[in-house]
Order: C-alpha cells, then sequence, then structure tokens
C-alpha cells in the first residue's frame, strides 16, 4: 500500500506565502499536525516498511515525525514545485498569471520560470513507477508537498483528465491508493 501525506505547516503556509523550493521548516502547528497524524496511524494498527521523503525539511520533519525509525530515502521527485520568480509571491495578491495557472493546471502553460505540469506528471510518474513493486508488499509512506501531492494523484487516478488539480489539500492530509498486480494503482482514496 502507498500513503501519500502532506507535510505539516509552515509560517509560510500561515502566512498565505507561496513556498516552491524554499526550505521552510514546520511550525509549531505543524509538528502537532504530523503527531496528530502519527497518532491516526498508531490507532490503526499501521506500520510503515519504508518512507520516501521529498529533500525538503518540512517534508523530511513530517517523515520523522509519522514513522520513527523507519528508514527513509529522500528523492528529489518527490520535491515542490519549482516557482521560479513567484516564490515568496503573497498568495493573497497573486500575479494574475499564476491565479490563471492555479486555477487550471491542465489547460493554462506555467507563467515563464514556473515548472510545468507535464515536468510534475514525468518525475512523480516516475518515482510511482519505481517504487510500485515495493508496495505490493510493503506499506509505504510517501512525505511530500501540495501541487506535488496533486501530481500523485494524478499520476494514481486513472482518468482523471486534471481534476484532481484544483483538489484542496490540507497540510497533513493522507491518501492511500493500493500496488496492483498488472502494474496499476487503485484509485487514491483520502485515508
Amino acid at each position: 500500500m502507498l500513503y501519500v501525506i502532506r507535510h505539516g505547516q509552515t509560517a509560510r503556509n500561515k502566512a498565505k506565502v507561496l513556498q516552491g523550493h524554499y526550505d521552510e521548516p514546520m511550525n509549531q502547528e505543524g509538528f502537532a499536525q504530523a503527531r496528530a497524524a502519527y497518532e491516526r496511524f498508531v490507532a490503526a494498527g499501521l506500520r510503515f516498511d519504508k518512507v520516501y521523503t521529498s529533500p525538503l525539511q518540512r517534508a523530511i520533519q513530517t517523515a520523522q515525525i509519522v514513522a520513527p525509525g523507519v528508514p527513509q530515502v529522500v528523492d528529489a521527485r518527490l520535491i515542490e514545485i519549482d516557482c521560479g520568480p513567484y516564490e515568496g509571491m503573497d498568495l493573497l495578491a497573486p500575479a494574475p498569471e499564476v491565479i490563471a495557472f492555479f486555477r487550471d493546471f491542465r489547460n493554462v502553460p506555467a507563467p515563464e520560470g514556473m515548472e510545468s505540469l507535464e515536468s510534475i506528471i514525468a518525475r512523480i510518474g516516475a518515482f510511482l513507477a519505481d517504487v510500485h513493486d515495493e508496495a505490493l508488499d510493503a506499506n509505504i509512506l510517501v512525505s511530500t508537498h501540495g501541487v506535488a501531492m496533486r501530481g500523485v494523484l494524478e499520476c494514481l487516478e486513472s482518468g482523471s483528465a486534471g481534476n484532481l488539480w484544483s483538489k484542496r489539500i490540507v497540510n497533513c492530509a493522507v491518501f492511500v491508493s493500493e500496488a496492483l498486480p498488472d502494474g496499476g494503482w487503485s484509485a487514491p482514496e483520502e485515508w
């Protein structure tokens, strides 16, 4: 089984600032969210065999709290969208081209300097292909970010046609998908 978690809250999340690759640690609320996720997993009797995490510290911190003592593999393909010149932008007053892109990732090209949807899908799809066989017989945790997580959901949901790009994903939200013997995945469900 594959469990995908978005990292806990950071100061930039709280301030509504676009983070992208900025390496922001979690704030106190983020640590509390990660501990609550850990408690949910423990209450369900769930143990992880392996953890994959984005290289950004907020994702690493989340993974360490949610799956203490479990071997972690840092995988750069799980990093958040590269926002380029828009990193640090106030999300309460975003640039019009960013609003257009975030409203319709599928049909509106990424603004100049920002990572494209095709790039996100390619790197996330390659990651999922690489871990598929492991997830057939093990519980795998993936600790990642909001836009990257939408990419995971898009890759897992056959025929989604971009519908999951607009899905609201809160900090420490968890989705689960089963690796299927035919090489595919079950439709992801919020856990």
